[in-house]
């Protein structure tokens, strides 16, 4: 029992520090109220990521995606796997900072897609987001707008039959991004051949600190007709 009590109170100093961050923050006019409920919703979510091994790209992978997404500035992003949308928040926040564009994310987990549908509202980037449940490669098959930018991080031996369910779609340039490409390139061969023969196609890899991997890559594809 003392050991709970003095976890318990370590817990509620974390809290306490947790807090007490935020709210300098928003004191020193450094972020606003919706600013610090942002980041305490991201924080959150990848922290149950980490906690009950929820796949998700991590901070260093989904900065770069962020980056790619500020550079790009598409109206349209489809999301193949929200998870409980730790990427979906990354992207939402640049999205929500230019003032224009939109994001379809799609989930075949209902559980999963109703946490993240929940972590968006409570981030306030809701309206922003169609969240959308199924398998990936029918669900994109009903998108009928331009779409100029596509995630892929669903199930790896999915990637070829989404891009080919979502090209007729696709803008010209789109910007293709496919996470996990270095843990699970054999599965997603089909994928990774065809886009490093037809378009612009580049492997960044990058050192990360999750439970289950330390080193994975991300290929980003510029997709031309």
């Amino acid at each position: 029992m003392r050991f709970l009590h003095l976890q318990l109170d370590l817990n509620a100093v974390l809290v306490y520090d947790y807090l007490i961050f935020y709210q300098n923050q928003y004191v020193l006019g450094i972020k606003t109220v919706e600013d610090c409920m942002f980041d305490q919703v991201l924080q959150e979510v990848e922290t149950q990521c980490r906690e009950v091994r929820i796949p998700m790209l991590g901070p260093e992978k989904a900065q770069f995606l962020a980056n790619w997404v500020e550079k790009t500035k598409p109206s349209l992003i489809v999301e193949c796997g929200t998870a409980i949308g730790y990427s979906g928040l990354w992207m939402l926040r640049v999205l929500k900072a230019a003032g224009t564009g939109r994001l379809i994310t799609i989930e075949i987990d209902a559980n999963r897609a109703g946490q993240a549908r929940a972590n968006f509202e409570r981030a306030g980037v809701a309206d922003l987001v169609d969240s959308r449940i199924g398998d990936a490669q029918e669900v994109l098959k009903s998108i009928q707008e331009p779409v100029d930018f596509l995630l892929l991080d669903n199930n790896f031996d999915n990637y070829f039959p989404c891009f080919q369910a979502i090209e007729p779609q696709l803008t010209n340039p789109a910007t293709v991004l496919a996470d996990n490409v270095g843990i699970g390139a054999d599965a997603m061969a089909d994928y990774l051949e065809h886009v490093r023969a037809h378009y612009e196609s580049e492997t960044h890899w990058f050192e990360i600190n999750l439970p289950w991997v330390k080193k994975d890559a991300i290929e980003v594809s510029i997709y031309r007709r």
